[in-house]
């Protein structure tokens, strides 16, 4: 196959929602119908002790939560597809932020009970300010929820979409009898007791057809007409670039953990959604078509496996095709690295590639040289942006809880700060250290992980810190930022890029102290440069 054609037939997408609307469920029906499992794992059900295929980390397991992004490809009727199941849990949110940027198109879900909930509108938000292309899958029909048109309303007013449904619920809950699909005009008839088996799909042209009255009743049958009669009236009709550009999203229905209106989704998908999208790096706009290869990192996780101590960087390709063996530049260390083995992702499986295109995820083995952000080429110096650390809203003082085990504890840190799992500070004063979240469940992810992957163990501290400032002095010499670091010296602290970050006790100090020390520039995210 040409490199047109290996760029054209890949999708990356990543799934996102609210904790427990279904997106674990869905990634593993996707696979399921692309014939990558063969069973899907019975998602959070302890009697089986087969967790859900995305969900890897021991502790995933145990509390039935996605805490990490996970990487997932698998061909469907001649397209390569590359699912990054991510964190719903805000506590991870950073997680999510970072994974958006490796993305080309997005599937939001939404639980029919509760709607659009508060994750959703944060994460939505993000994908509407890189104009990231989104479908809509609205699940759990089988159970009792929203109407319809209600939740189709509640979409466009809370997250300021343009919805297009693209498929339309006959019944919900008990009542639930299948779904119209709009996009192939055919019905879905479902019999609600299959856990594995695809249900039949009807042919139905004609929506006045006396065949629908035998198949699902006439009163279901006259709801049905008059239901997508007003779709039709209402909502637009679909316009692909409108998709693409970010201005239409296509809405679908069904029942993830039934198997039921994720065929009809998927073959959407694949047809409409877009291939590897060009992206803007700091020197110039990258096409995935051009000849050199360019990617970036845009997530570090260590002990993927844990027998082997392994860290694995996730670089997103760019541009041109990545090949093992083959010499490419770490543009921010300027040296030339290689890969003996290259992986691709299937969960926690991984397998050896020789080449990978635009829009693949490739693992590579990492001794501590990559930092969430960097950029690999073949020689160009360029870099892609759009990877801060936020600053983040928990702080405790961390401790060593085992002296004999103080080196594997100050590695397990080290390693899974580089993660971006969380932020360590050290203070100027006296060198404690200082771990600071987006979340308080982080703290739970930390220790557990430090204890179970490095044999070490840790106790925590509250330390009241409102917010954690990156310092900018506009002249590191005047004598306003000399009394800046002599007076403010117990809440100062440096990152573990070395940058100076102000520890601000309250709202208040951090007002006064911005007032009273002018020339200094106090920022939120750590890339200000």
């Amino acid at each position: 196959m040409s490199f047109i054609t290996e760029i054209n037939r890949r999708r990356t997408f990543g799934i996102i929602a609210h904790p427990d609307a279904g997106k674990t469920t869905l990634t593993e029906k996707l696979l399921l119908f692309g014939g990558a499992i063969q069973e899907a794992g019975a998602v959070k059900s302890n009697k089986i002790k087969k967790g859900a295929t995305s969900d890897f980390m021991e502790i995933e397991r145990q509390r039935g939560i996605s805490v990490a992004t996970s990487v997932l490809a698998f061909e469907y009727e001649g397209t390569k597809i590359n699912i990054l199941d991510t964190p719903g849990h805000k506590d991870f949110a950073e997680d999510t932020f970072r994974t958006l940027t490796a993305v080309d198109s997005v599937i939001v879900v939404v639980d029919v009970a509760k709607g659009v909930e508060e994750q959703t509108e944060k994460l939505v938000e993000v994908c509407r300010m890189r104009n990231i292309p989104m479908i809509v899958f609205i699940n759990k029909m089988d159970r009792e929820g929203k109407d319809a048109f209600d939740l189709l309303d509640e979409i466009e007013q809370k997250l300021g979409l343009r919805v297009v449904p693209m498929s339309f619920p006959i019944g919900m809950g008990y009542d639930f009898k299948g779904i119209y699909n709009l996009w192939e005009k055919n019905i879905n008839l479902f019999s609600g007791n299959s856990r594995k088996n695809i249900e039949d799909t009807i042919e139905i042209s004609d929506l006045e057809s006396k065949e629908i009255d035998k198949l699902i009743g006439e009163k279901a049958a006259y709801t049905l007409r008059e239901e997508v009669e007003l779709v039709e009236g209402i909502y637009p009709t679909f316009d692909r670039d409108e998709y693409l550009n970010g201005h239409q999203q296509p809405v679908f229905f069904g029942s993830a953990l039934n198997n039921f209106g994720v065929r009809e989704l998927l073959d959407c998908f694949i047809e409409i959604a877009p291939k590897p999208r060009a992206k803007q790096s700091e020197e110039r706009l990258v096409q995935p078509d051009e000849k050199d290869f360019t990617g970036f990192v845009f997530k570090i996780h260590a002990n993927m496996d844990p027998n082997h101590r392994d860290r694995l960087a996730f670089i997103k390709i760019v541009s041109g095709t990545f090949e093992r063996n083959k010499p490419y530049v770490h543009v921010r260390n300027k040296k030339k690295m290689k890969f003996s083995s290259p992986n691709a992702f299937f969960a926690e499986k991984k397998e050896i590639v020789d080449i990978s295109y635009p829009g693949d995820i490739v693992g590579l083995h990492d001794t501590g040289n990559f930092k969430i952000g960097d950029t690999l080429t073949e020689g160009e110096n360029i870099n892609y942006k759009g990877i801060p650390s936020f600053s983040p809203e928990h702080f405790r003082y961390i401790n060593n809880a085992d002296p004999l085990k103080s080196k594997q504890l100050f590695k397990g840190i080290d390693q899974l700060m580089d993660e971006g799992v969380a932020q360590l500070f050290t203070l100027e004063l006296n060198g404690r250290k200082v771990i600071g979240t987006v979340g308080a469940l982080q703290y739970e992810v930390i220790q557990y992980r430090l204890e179970h992957e490095y044999g070490a163990k840790c106790t925590y501290e509250n330390l009241n810190v409102y917010k954690a400032c990156w310092v900018e002095p506009t002249d590191p010499k005047n004598e306003e930022y000399k009394e800046f670091l002599r007076v403010k010296q117990r809440y100062l602290a440096k990152d573990k890029e070395d940058q100076l970050v102000f520890l601000a006790d309250s709202q208040f100090s951090l007002q006064m102290t911005q007032q009273k020390y002018p020339s200094i520039k106090f920022h939120f995210t750590s890339e200000f440069k």
